[in-house]
């Protein structure tokens, strides 16, 4: 493919849609084509079955197998020379509707949502290929542009999977909030119980704020549009309810049974390996945590991405006697790299004061 395809994408209005249309333009060099209900700047579906050639559907879980129904019959067999790939949580309905037309067909599912930063690096993305041959190799290069940790999948066992990896996991979580919702108030709410936080709880915390911080209709969609959410819901209220009910009963065999049940088998079941490297991941998390607790820290924007950069601004706290006790950088969706450096509690602030000023003066970096 001598050129650049040109990308149509379903939904372009959509948090999700935006992020791709900025993803096409600026790393795969596209030019991006949206169409949107909610954009009147929007072209209309059939220019943009005309004019692309790759297509993109970014909707609502609920909407995407119409959707790409509707667009079936709209292009009318003009479509098999493009790609078509959907980008939803839910696989067997959506990838079903597009092999109906007759284009090449990849579901595709980052698990994220739109992320800050400009690729999906660090990130998992499930690949459902299912229809595929003169799109195999610029899909190759798609992935490798995204940076994500591909996974392959078919669209049934994607669909299984995110039973458990998702539905299951916001449920638990939304049912917490409600716990929470009604328990805490007494307490002085979620504000009152964080001085108390433990890892975990600052965790699930954190994971019930993002869940509630978003499109709602996401998280009903993932629950109410996968046909394996209900029997995993089944099984995860009975899990509850057992423990639930040994709890109420009380005494030594009630306490026996609970640590067979519950720890005892469900260590064996997870086995060495899965239990040593969820600890160490916990682990690691818990330390990320306390480093960005640490109430001296500065944070500086690195303007030149360059090797030797870093280098140029630790030289400035070694002229200066200070210490480090942690350092972690992050890319924004602009690109710009930040670092947060943390240090000991006996660090004085006129010091850190002296340590940005230098940091600018010198035109290592800007202080955030």
């Amino acid at each position: 493919m001598s050129s650049p395809p040109v990308i149509g994408i379903v939904g372009s209005a959509g948090a999700y849609g935006r992020w791709l249309q900025a993803f096409f333009a600026k790393r795969m060099g596209s030019e991006v084509l949206g169409s949107d209900p909610a954009d009147p700047a929007g072209l209309a579906p059939e220019a943009l079955v005309e004019r692309s050639d790759v297509l993109v559907f970014s909707v609502p879980i609920r909407r995407t197998a119409a959707t790409i129904d509707e667009y079936v019959r709209i292009a009318g067999g003009r479509e098999h020379r493009q790609l078509w790939i959907d980008v939803t949580s839910i696989k067997a309905a959506p990838v079903a509707a597009m092999v109906r037309s007759r284009a090449e067909v990849v579901g595709l599912h980052p698990m994220t949502a739109p992320p800050a930063a400009p690729t999906l690096k660090g990130r998992v993305l499930v690949v459902c290929e299912v229809r595929l041959e003169r799109w195999r190799g610029w899909l190759q290069r798609l992935l490798a542009a995204l940076e994500a940790q591909s996974v392959r999948s078919d669209p049934d066992r994607h669909d299984r999977v995110m039973a458990l990896v998702q539905a299951m996991v916001h449920a638990s979580h939304l049912a917490q909030a409600g716990v929470l919702r009604t328990h805490a108030a007494q307490l002085g709410g979620l504000e009152g119980l964080m001085p108390f936080r433990s890892a975990s709880f600052e965790l699930d915390s954190a994971v019930v704020a993002r869940i509630l911080s978003l499109n709602p209709a996401i998280y009903e969609d993932i629950q109410f549009e996968n046909p394996h959410v209900p029997g995993v819901l089944d099984a995860l209220a009975g899990e509850l309810a057992r423990l639930r009910d040994a709890v109420h009963r009380g005494g030594d065999e009630a306490r026996s049974g609970f640590r067979q049940h519950f720890l005892l088998d469900n260590r064996e079941a997870f086995g060495a390996a899965a239990l040593r490297e969820g600890n160490h991941g916990f682990q690691r998390l818990g330390w990320l945590l306390a480093d960005l607790a640490e109430v001296r820290a500065l944070s500086v924007h690195l303007p030149l991405d360059e090797p030797g950069a870093l280098r140029r601004l630790l030289h400035v706290f070694e002229r200066l006697g200070i210490s480090l006790s942690s350092i972690h950088s992050a890319r924004t969706p602009e690109g710009e790299v930040h670092f947060r450096i943390g240090f000991a509690a006996t660090c004085a602030p006129e010091l850190l004061l002296e340590v940005g000023a230098q940091i600018e003066r010198e035109g290592i970096g800007r202080v955030l």
